[in-house]
């Protein structure tokens, strides 16, 4: 079976299951997406991973493990999704000591919080991709939305839970200007609230866009 590389499109926020977020992987060399349901906590490590500018206080349990491995020399040279049963993906560590391969089996949301630290490559079979794989326009509203896409479940992809966060919550930061946005995003990873620091970031990003 052949191999196919993927890449992290963004984290979603499900409005379809509460509290849960999608991970968008895309093919590389394709327009198909992959939207795997994720828990909050790996949805935070996974955006965290993703946005430099986001450092920790104290390291995350995916960080604790990368300084485990670096200091054992341990690395993880890939992640591969390897299987699809009943909607939930199963997804292998390929590390690497002393010339000596080892394959761990993971969740598939731990597995790709450790490739990006570990700037590892995704991949995925191309039956899985086949079977699971989806066109999802970014910015439907960007063009002429076809009727049929009116169902669809998530957010844009670019977001990390604000629109569905927001439909929650209430809260928004449309109100702060630029400063005070810098301001809350340092307070709230001081705080160790990546998720509300994911979300004053996001809102950064678009008045920097």
């Amino acid at each position: 079976m052949s191999l196919v590389k993927l890449t992290i499109k963004g984290i979603s926020y499900s409005q379809t299951q509460n509290g849960a977020y999608a991970l968008i992987l895309n093919e590389v060399d394709g327009e198909r997406k992959l939207p795997i349901v994720i828990g909050a906590f790996e949805a935070q490590s996974i955006a965290i991973a993703l946005e430099k500018e986001i450092r920790p206080p104290r390291p995350l349990t995916h960080d604790l493990f990368k300084n485990f491995a670096d200091r054992f020399d341990i690395v993880v040279k890939q992640v591969i999704i390897h299987k699809l049963v009943d909607g939930v993906f199963f997804s292998s560590i390929i590390c690497e000591r002393d010339r000596i391969e080892e394959i761990i089996d993971a969740r598939t949301s731990d597995a790709i919080a450790l490739a990006l630290r570990f700037n590892a490559p995704i991949f995925t079979y191309k039956n899985i991709l086949d079977k699971a794989g989806i066109y999802l326009k970014v910015n439907p509203s960007e063009e002429n939305k076809n009727p049929e896409d009116s169902d669809d479940p998530l957010t844009s992809p670019e977001t990390f839970g604000l629109v569905g966060e927001e439909a929650v919550t209430g809260e928004t930061y449309t109100q702060y200007t630029l400063a005070e946005l810098y301001e809350l995003l340092e307070a709230a990873v001081q705080n160790e609230d990546y998720e509300k620091a994911a979300k004053i970031r996001d809102e950064i990003s678009k008045r920097e866009s």
